[in-house]
């Protein structure tokens, strides 16, 4: 409902507050934050995903997803100002877009799987920072008791733990504030890229040959192993497309240039970095270990000794998912908080901001709706990552469910809106091809993620 009573608005408020001395993004930063975005959980499944699909089929749909990830967002970035995409009205965020160029039902239907998403996320970065915490802790029992000893350990207390700095890192106030943070996040994730991208080439050299086959991981029966090469689709799905935030992105741009340009040019150089080290790091990984390649590449211990380094890549995952988690719940908080805002607009509790100075600290103000409602979010993300702990499971899921409606679907229409594209012209029937191709992609990828996820439950 809330999601619905905000799109019941006229228009969006982004020209009626326009501090373009908010908007101070750059390219650099540009990069900073599709690279936290992107290269976040989904890197270290890539190598267990090429595992299923095998050695022709992993790298191509490595391949294919990177170009179908830069079409969506070509395609996407000069939809944040309608109708001309570099005088136009800005639209800052994906729902404002969606709403001016295809109407409130569509807006509904966007604005309920984008924040569904940035939710799901959220839940996927506590598991996954749980997994690398955990890890640090087995890699030092195994150093010291021998790689035989079982050095099992729960999730449960990482994840509060987890849970707990992000309510302090909640405190950040919104989307503009955040450039430090995803440039310190992106350094991280280049470290532990780089590192499970050079352990697995260093385990190549180590096993003097190449593992794994053509048709990949081999399954008991047919409808097992497309179950599994399904799942591994979602988790290339999930791995990606960063639709759902660029718009958010985007808004943090200065101009002139356009931002739709600089957009552009930032895509095309994050892409082509994340591509480099997904390839790397499925290919060398599956390369490592074969049929044994593990669900996630640092902390499922495919690697025991240097010991350090991978306590190191581990500790370089959590930092990253510090400030990759606040960039999915950033925009969420704002969407929610504008929205209580204006529906209370009298309230104190709601709108009253108090200034707070703590030692060592920057001044800063502190709303006690926030506060609550912040924490609550957290608390809740970490809840259900407790009851549902299936790494690779839940980023097929999300991978599948986010693919073809945010990255594929919406923005080919709305580019026909702003193309003025009639049916049945030849670029109207290559987008639509496009699109289908894609839809089909993400049945098969949600059919065979939902089916893991349930077997993982059960088993």
């Amino acid at each position: 409902m809330a999601v619905e009573n905000n799109l019941e608005l006229a228009k969006s408020s982004c020209d009626e507050d326009d501090d373009t001395s908010i908007r101070t993004g750059t390219i650099w930063s540009c990069i900073a934050h599709i690279i936290t975005a992107v290269i976040g959980a989904g890197v270290l499944s890539l190598a267990w995903s090429t595992a299923q699909l095998g050695w022709i089929a992993g790298p191509v749909s490595l391949l294919c997803f990177a170009v179908v990830t830069y079409i969506s967002s070509y395609l996407l970035s000069d939809c944040y100002r309608s109708p001309d995409p570099v005088t136009g009205k800005r639209n800052c965020s994906y729902i404002d877009a969606v709403r001016l160029n295809l109407g409130r039902k569509h807006a509904w239907f966007c604005g309920s799987l984008q924040y569904s998403s940035f939710y799901g996320t959220g839940i996927a970065y506590v598991i996954t920072t749980s997994n690398s915490l955990r890890a640090i802790q087995r890699s030092n029992c195994y150093h010291k008791e021998g790689h035989q000893v079982p050095c099992e350990y729960g999730n449960t207390l990482y994840m509060m733990i987890f849970g707990v700095v992000q309510i302090v890192m909640s405190l950040i106030p919104d989307f503009h504030n955040m450039a430090w943070l995803s440039v310190v996040a992106a350094l991280m994730s280049f470290s532990y890229a780089s590192i499970g991208m050079a352990l697995g080439f260093a385990k190549v050299i180590e096993n003097g040959e190449i593992k794994g086959s053509i048709r990949g991981v081999p399954a008991e029966n047919l409808a097992q192993k497309l179950w599994l090469a399904f799942q591994g689709l979602g988790d290339v799905a999930f791995a990606y497309p960063y639709s759902i935030i660029l718009l958010e992105i985007q808004d943090t741009l200065k101009s002139p240039p356009a931002e739709n340009q600089t957009m552009k040019k930032a895509s095309m150089s994050a892409i082509f970095i994340t591509t480099f080290f997904y390839l790397c790091c499925g290919c060398f990984g599956y390369a490592a270990f074969g049929n044994d390649t593990p669900g996630n590449i640092i902390s499922g211990f495919g690697f025991y000794e240097p010991y350090w380094i991978v306590d190191f890549a581990n500790a370089c995952v959590v930092l990253h998912l510090i400030g990759g988690y606040q960039m999915y719940s950033q925009p969420f908080f704002a969407f929610f908080e504008k929205w209580i805002s204006e529906k209370f607009p009298d309230s104190g509790f709601v709108n009253k901001f108090y200034a707070l100075e703590l030692p060592l600290f920057p001044s800063f103000k502190l709303n006690l709706f926030r506060l609550c409602f912040r924490t609550a979010y957290v608390i809740s993300t970490c809840g259900i990552a407790i009851v549902f702990p299936y790494f690779n499971e839940v980023l097929g899921v999300l991978g599948a469910l986010n693919f073809w409606p945010l990255a594929i679907y919406l923005p080919v229409e709305m580019y026909f809106v702003q193309k003025k594209i009639g049916a049945w012209t030849r670029k109207w029937i290559v987008l639509q091809t496009f699109s289908l191709v894609c839809l089909l992609v993400t049945m098969v990828a949600l059919i065979g993620s939902v089916e893991g996820l349930i077997s993982a439950k059960l088993s």
